[in-house]
């Protein structure tokens, strides 16, 4: 996926969950952030952001902060933060045909029990789901989800073994929004019950995928598995 009106800027300061301050060309912007997470690790004042501006006259903000440089020890890692994006990526790659080949449908924000899943597919004599989470945690080369607890994506992971024991196929795919990566693990010290959870739906047959990304400040695409360490 790519980004129209790309541009640089320099973060401030973040005073709630929606919303930052940037330096853009010497001037103090409010811009919305596409990422409602803590993200304390990726947004230090003084980080250089990236921000696309929405041509829409209407909002408050003029612009979208979606990716962010974080200092690493071996210089910078660029991080897309767009909490939209890994969705899209994932659609993109898996219409592609290189997530099950052969793919006849590919239908978003499809229900089942009581889930909505970001992903149903059909392939001759195949079917399932697939829920997609998108990674932005990062220490060392190592990524972890979630950064927050989330009952919704324990929930999730529940609803997935239960398709799977009801004949579906199904998966849960880490989008990692950054490149380079050593391995994914759950976050247990965040939160353990949704690493107990994913180890009880990969031990039922959920397939547990993890996929780093090519990044840039204007794009966003699938490259490469990454190993995963449950």
């Amino acid at each position: 996926m790519y980004y129209p009106n790309i541009c640089p800027g320099t973060f401030l300061a973040r005073p709630n969950r929606f919303i930052a301050h940037v330096e853009v060309e010497g001037r103090t912007e409010v811009c919305h952030v596409k990422n409602t997470g803590r993200c304390r690790e990726l947004l230090v004042p003084g980080c250089r952001v990236y921000l696309v501006e929405n041509g829409n006259p209407a909002r408050k903000t003029r612009y979208d902060l979606v990716a962010v440089e974080k200092a690493v020890p071996a210089g910078t890692l660029m991080i897309n933060m767009d909490s939209q994006a890994p969705n899209k990526v994932f659609g993109e790659w898996a219409a592609s045909g290189q997530f099950r080949p052969g793919l006849t449908l590919l239908r978003p924000e499809t229900a089942y029990g009581n889930s909505r899943f970001d992903y149903y597919w059909e392939a001759p004599e195949r079917r399932g789901f697939v829920e997609v989470k998108g990674v932005t945690l990062e220490e060392n080369g190592v990524v972890r989800f979630p950064d927050a607890p989330t009952q919704r994506g324990v929930k999730h992971l529940e609803e997935l073994a239960a398709a799977k024991a009801a004949g579906y196929e199904a998966a849960v795919c880490f989008i990692i929004q950054m490149e380079g990566m050593r391995w994914l693990e759950p976050n247990d010290a965040t939160h353990p019950e949704f690493g107990a959870a994913l180890r009880r739906a990969a031990a039922a047959g959920v397939e547990v995928l993890a996929m780093e990304c090519h990044v840039t400040p204007d794009s966003l695409r699938v490259k490469s598995p990454v190993p995963v360490r449950l």
